[in-house]
């Protein structure tokens, strides 16, 4: 799959928004009909989306379309409109609050009927948003109830509330965690949906961080995600893209201790060796398997280089 290292959320009826993130350096960028909508813009919102996805060249920009819930009375709407008019320019459609494989089920086989209507060869991707505790129970579930599952993203607000946490920041999305927590507060609802989405091929996504002033919270947020394993991390301003891929993209040492590895992983295969050492240190496969997947990273972030 496409790098997912930086996701911006882009309100979808602010169509000069849309001008501006389009061209930016984020990897994804998607066009929300959800949250940063407010109630009587929900029409307008999908209508503005649509436009903005028909003027884009197919292709030139991983896209992606958040839908309202489908426990609403808008999700289905969005759904069928959006992916009719201009699904040829939509990568992935983002759905939130997914609580069972059923609502899974439900996107993936409307989607099928869009397609098989439209004609269309490429299957677009389900994004499943787990916020709430009956989500991150059926999380493994979920991950596995259909082939366009392509990542779970961590949904921390609903997620906070689900579970009756307490809130300690204004936005409710990461910052003064360390305040009532000593550590990471959601290391354990964090790293069982990675769990999920990496047992069956999906990228994990880690929330937005809410203080887009705050660049060293941030870089600490994305850094215990990535730590953890996650791919990415969503954004609510531009400004928080260059932090997040930043953090998410191997730094030269770690390209450079992959090379090594992948290195004395080859010359040892070559000799009929099985065990590899490097700097006089044994190196086991599983190893040499995270070196193999931070150079492939590496070489698909930067296809230019000298890799």
């Amino acid at each position: 799959m496409k790098p997912r290292r930086s996701i911006l959320s882009v309100p979808g009826h602010m169509e000069k928004m849309h001008r501006k993130a389009l061209p930016g350096v984020a990897d994804v960028v998607m066009l929300d009909l959800e949250d940063s909508v407010p109630l009587d813009a929900k029409e307008a919102a999908r209508d503005q989306v649509i436009r903005t996805l028909l003027a884009q060249t197919p292709g030139k920009r991983t896209i992606a379309v958040r839908i309202n819930g489908i426990d609403s009375a808008m999700g289905y709407r969005d759904l069928l409109e959006v992916v009719t008019a201009a699904g040829e320019r939509i990568e992935t459609v983002v759905v939130p609050k997914i609580n069972h494989p059923g609502d899974i089920h439900f996107v993936d086989r409307l989607l099928t009927g869009i397609e098989l209507h439209k004609k269309r060869a490429t299957p677009i991707g389900i994004e499943a948003s787990i916020e709430t505790a009956e989500g991150m129970e059926q999380v493994s579930a979920i991950a596995r109830a259909s082939r366009r599952i392509r990542t779970l993203i961590f949904g921390i607000a609903d997620y906070s509330a689900s579970v009756g946490a307490r809130i300690v920041s204004i936005s409710g999305h990461g910052e003064n965690e360390e305040t009532i927590y000593p550590g990471h507060r959601w290391n354990y609802a964090l790293s069982r949906m990675v769990m999920a989405a990496k047992a069956n091929g999906a990228m994990a996504i880690d929330a937005p961080y809410g203080n887009f002033k705050d660049v060293d919270g941030l870089k600490r947020s994305a850094g215990m995600a990535c730590a953890l394993g996650c791919d990415g991390k969503w954004a609510i301003h531009p400004d928080q893209i260059d932090t997040i891929n930043q953090v998410f993209s191997p730094t030269e040492e770690e390209i450079q201790r992959a090379k090594m590895i992948l290195d004395a992983d080859a010359d040892a295969r070559s000799r009929g060796m099985g065990a590899v050492a490097v700097d006089g240190r044994m190196v086991d496969q599983a190893t040499v398997n995270l070196a193999r997947q931070l150079w492939e990273q590496a070489k698909q972030l930067n296809p230019g280089a000298w890799f």
